[in-house]
C-alpha cells in the first residue's frame, strides 16, 4: 500500500487534502556557519507528478469570505494567500549537542554564558545574552530583574525583523515576556490556516513531517485490515490523514478510518474544522470514519483507558516531542498493554530541554534555522510578507509553546525501556520524501537517514526526524 502525492486526478474540495519556511564587522556569515549547500537534486523521471493541489484550500477560503487577490502582482506566487499589509501584532538526538555551538559562533561569547560579561559583547548580539537571564529570572522567580531585563529587551528587539537569529530571538523575547506577565493571546484561526497553506506551499517541512507518518502507518497496515484506528497526539488541522483515505479508499471491501485525536482545551475551533472537512471528504471516497477528539487533560488522568478501543481495529500511535512534554512518559506501559501494530515518532524540535535557560539557547539554534529555511523559500517565491507571516502564524506558537512546557528529554530511553524497538522506514517512504524536496526546488534541503530514523535538514542542520517503532 503506498501514499500518493495528490496529482491533478485526484482535487478533494475540502481543506483537509492540503493542510500541511551588529555590527557588519562581526555579523556572521550565517547564524550556522553553513558551508554551502548539496548539488542540486536529479531531476525525476517524466512519469512522477507531485504536485499538490490547492483548490481545497481556495474553497475554504471562499466559504469564509476571504478570497485571495485575483490579480497577484507578477512576481507573486498564485498559490499564496493574499495577506494584508504588514502590522506589528505584537504592539499590543542527532539534532542537536549539548555544546552552544549557534551562540559560539557569535563573536566575544564564551563557552559558558554564565560568566559572560555583558560588557565584552559585541553589542550587535548583547540581546542572545540578555534572552538567557530572563529565561534564568524565570526559573528563579527573580520576577523584578526579570522586568528590567525584559524592558531592555524590548528597546533592543522593537520587532521581528532582520537576520533569521534576531527574528528568531524576538520571538523568544515575546514567548518569555507572556509567562512573565501572566498574559496570554487568542490564536486567530483565520490567519493560521493561511499561514499554514503558504508554508505547505513554499516549504517541504509540515509536507514531510504529515507524508512520512502517514506512509509508516500505510506500510505497517499493508494487507493486514480494514479497520484502521490512529491515536494521533499531534492531529493539528488534519490535513496528511486526507491521503491516507484516499488510499484505503482503494483497497478491497468497505474501509474503515478512526482517528482518536488527543488535544488541548483550547482546541475547540480547530476540532470543528477538522472533524467536518475529513468526514466530507471521507463521505466522497466511500471511506467509513469517525474521529473523537480527547482532552489531553483526560488522557494524564486515565492514559488510553481515556480512548475507546473496538475489537477487529489495528491500531496505530503517532508521537511527538511535545507528547511527552504534556503527559510524560509514564503512558508508554499503557502502550505496551495496548499492543499497538506501528508507533510512529516525528521530532520537529531536537532537543528536550529541561530549563527556560537550555530552551532558549537550543531553540534560538533550531528556529533560526527554519527561518532561515523560510527566507531561501519565500525570497524564490518573492514573497518577504508571507514569511512574516508564517514566523507569526507558525512559527511563533510553536516557540511560545516550547518555552511554555519544559521537558520531554529522555523519550527515547524511555521508549527502548517500554520495549519498543525501532524498524527501518519503506524505500518508496524515501523516495517520496525525495520526492517532496525536489519539488520544492530550494536548494539546502535534503534527506537523510540515519540510525532507522528518516531526516529533513537544511543543509547539516535536521529540521523535522521521523522514525517507526514496535513493540
Amino acid at each position: 500500500m503506498k501514499l500518493p502525492f495528490p496529482t491533478n486526478n485526484h482535487s478533494p474540495k475540502t481543506i483537509a487534502a492540503t493542510i500541511y519556511a551588529a555590527s557588519p564587522p562581526y555579523e556572521p556569515k550565517s547564524v550556522l556557519d553553513l558551508r554551502g549547500s548539496p548539488s542540486p537534486a536529479a531531476e525525476l523521471e517524466d512519469h512522477v507528478l507531485i504536485t499538490p493541489q490547492l483548490e481545497e484550500w481556495d474553497s475554504l477560503m471562499r466559504e469564509l469570505g476571504l478570497q485571495d487577490d485575483p490579480n497577484p502582482s507578477p512576481n507573486s506566487n498564485p498559490n499564496l494567500p493574499d495577506f494584508p499589509p504588514a502590522t506589528n501584532a505584537f504592539d499590543s538526538s542527532p539534532f542537536f549537542t549539548t555544546d552552544f555551538g549557534l551562540l559560539s559562533g557569535i563573536p566575544n561569547y564564551t563557552q559558558n554564558p554564565n560568566t559572560a560579561d555583558v560588557n565584552d559583547w559585541n553589542p550587535g548580539f548583547d540581546y542572545v545574552d540578555e534572552l538567557i537571564q530572563l529565561a534564568e529570572c524565570l526559573e528563579t522567580n527573580s520576577l523584578q530583574l526579570g522586568h528590567v531585563i525584559a524592558a531592555r529587551l524590548d528597546q533592543r528587539l522593537q520587532s521581528p525583523s532582520g537576520k533569521p537569529l534576531q527574528r528568531a530571538a524576538f520571538y523568544f523575547k515575546e514567548a518569555l515576556e507572556t509567562l512573565l506577565t501572566g498574559s496570554t493571546r487568542s490564536p486567530d484561526l483565520i490567519q493560521t490556516i493561511k499561514a499554514q497553506k503558504t508554508f505547505s506551499t513554499i516549504s517541504p517541512i509540515p509536507m514531510f513531517s504529515g507524508f512520512t507518518a502517514t506512509q509508516v502507518v500505510l506500510d505497517a497496515m499493508d494487507g493486514c485490515a480494514t479497520a484502521v484506528h490512529v491515536v494521533d497526539f499531534e492531529i493539528g488541522l488534519g490535513g496528511h490523514w486526507a491521503s491516507f483515505i484516499r488510499e484505503i479508499s482503494e483497497e478491497r471491501g468497505k474501509p474503515a478510518l478512526r482517528i482518536s485525536a488527543l488535544v488541548t482545551e483550547d482546541f475547540s475551533a480547530e476540532s470543528t474544522l477538522v472533524r467536518e472537512n475529513l468526514t466530507q471528504f471521507a463521505r466522497e471516497l466511500n471511506v467509513v470514519f469517525e474521529i473523537d477528539f480527547v482532552p489531553i487533560r483526560n488522557f494524564e488522568c486515565l492514559y488510553f483507558k481515556s480512548v475507546k478501543f473496538h475489537d477487529g481495529e489495528k491500531v496505530a500511535v503517532v508521537l511527538s516531542p511535545a507528547t511527552f512534554r504534556r503527559v510524560g512518559t509514564g503512558f508508554l506501559s499503557d502502550l505496551r498493554r495496548l499492543a499497538p501494530h506501528v508507533v510512529v515518532h516525528v521530532d520537529g524540535e531536537g532537543f528536550g530541554a529541561v530549563s527556560y535557560r537550555e530552551a532558549v539557547i537550543e531553540g534560538l539554534e533550531l528556529y533560526s534555522t527554519v527561518m532561515e529555511s523560510l527566507e531561501a523559500a519565500a525570497n524564490l517565491n518573492g514573497g518577504g510578507e508571507w514569511m512574516r507571516k508564517i514566523e507569526e502564524f507558525v512559527v511563533y506558537p510553536k516557540i511560545e509553546e516550547r518555552v511554555g512546557r519544559i521537558g520531554g528529554l529522555g523519550w527515547r530511553e524511555a521508549m527502548v525501556g517500554a520495549g519498543l524497538r525501532k524498524v527501518g522506514m519503506s524505500q518508496f517512504a524515501e523516495f517520496q520524501a525525495e520526492c517532496l524536496v525536489r519539488r520544492v526546488q530550494v536548494r539546502g534541503f535534503h534527506v537523510s537517514k540515519r540510525q532507522g530514523e528518516m531526516m529533513l535538514c537544511w543543509h547539516d542542520r535536521v529540521l523535522v526526524a521521523t522514525s517507526a517503532w514496535m513493540f
